[in-house]
């Protein structure tokens, strides 16, 4: 009775939903890092990459329970023998198997992605990129071929059904919807500070990190050594300026100072806020002369890396919010969080809120 077709077809529904949130945000996430042509991501509302992501990761996570239950509802199709009996059925199943696959490659990656944990030779970005359209053309066409299952089975009146086996089904589905919500429960304080406490499950608390923040990459990760007033340190800014800049790590503690409170949101789900202070990125840019519809190039001092530099368009460098920081919680920045020099800019993927910051270029 749990292998039955209105099992599956609720499953697959609440699957359905799961996959099109995953699919939908992580294309948000794909974007705001390598926007296409002239697109110029909105830098407001301020938190709106941290919900993005957060449902990505969070939805994931709770995307597990859900597929191991639909797998094991229909493994008995998935095992009958002969494997096909005419070559549109052929077709079907190789269309289940590329789903199946596809499903199981986004969460077992994604999973040891938030945990750190790389056992595979090629990028992960651009795998998970790519199997996800994969995936979900694979769902939209599995969708519409099991169309009249679907509907029979998730609009037809349980009370054709004997009581027991109602009863059967509604303690299945409601573990199974249990054993999801639970998994959001014990994960959700990573990006949800109030429910931090619970966050049981989440691979990273959002509280751990020098001056209480978790960090991705340090210091010597990156391979960047500087002392506080290092005479050979500074912030050049350079192309298509009016005025090149060589600024020192004192001269831009003398230039006005700014405070923002803004979170450091992660491509792997976990978020914090701070508060950030230093220079405002538009300022700097006006006082090199800088034309307002420039696009800015971040660049560290890691001398490695895909992520050594970001572009930051109009819409985010003329955000007020936007800073080159030399300060969190009022102390410097520790090495780990970009000293001497980082930048915070609202509504961007931790990764490119670029560390050891060394020079400013404009196109």
């Amino acid at each position: 009775m749990l292998h039955s077709e209105r099992v599956a077809a609720r499953l697959g529904m609440w699957l359905g939903i799961s996959f099109t949130v995953a699919f939908a945000t992580g294309l948000i996430s794909h974007f705001m890092q390598h926007p296409p042509g002239g697109l110029a991501w909105p830098s407001r509302p301020v938190g709106l990459y941290r919900v993005t992501q957060g449902l990505h990761v969070i939805g994931g996570l709770a995307t597990v329970p859900l597929l191991f239950a639909k797998l094991w509802t229909v493994y008995p199709k998935l095992w009958q023998w002969p494997p096909f009996r005419s070559l549109s059925h052929a077709v079907e199943r190789a269309l289940v198997l590329v789903l199946v696959g596809a499903s199981l490659f986004q969460l077992v990656t994604g999973l040891l992605n938030i945990s750190y944990v790389y056992l595979w030779p090629f990028s992960f970005p651009v795998a998970h990129y790519w199997t996800a359209y994969l995936l979900y053309g694979a769902l939209i066409i599995h969708v519409v071929n099991e169309w009249a299952k679907i509907r029979r089975n998730l609009w037809t009146r349980e009370q054709v059904d004997p009581p027991e086996t109602v009863t059967a089904r509604r303690r299945f589905l409601g573990t199974v919807a249990a054993a999801s919500g639970l998994t959001v429960l014990f994960t959700v304080g990573e990006t949800y500070a109030p429910l931090s406490r619970l966050a049981l499950l989440a691979p990273r608390d959002p509280h751990i990190g020098p001056q209480g923040l978790p960090v991705n990459k340090s210091a010597e990760a990156a391979g960047v050594t500087i002392v506080i007033h290092d005479p050979g340190y500074r912030l050049t800014v350079t192309g298509a300026v009016r005025t090149p800049l060589s600024l020192a790590y004192d001269d831009l503690l003398r230039l006005p100072q700014h405070t923002v409170r803004l979170p450091i949101a992660c491509v792997e789900g976990w978020s914090a806020e701070a508060e950030w202070s230093g220079i405002r990125l538009r300022d700097l840019a006006a006082l090199a002369g800088i034309a307002p519809d420039a696009v800015l190039t971040v660049e560290s001092l890691e001398r490695g890396g895909g992520y050594r530099s970001s572009e930051v368009r109009p819409p985010h460098w003329n955000d007020p919010l936007t800073l080159l920081a030399l300060r969190i919680g009022g102390a410097p920045l520790a090495p780990d969080h970009g000293f001497p020099v980082r930048l915070i800019a609202p509504n961007r993927p931790g990764v490119l809120q670029t560390k050891w910051v060394s020079r400013v270029v404009a196109a």
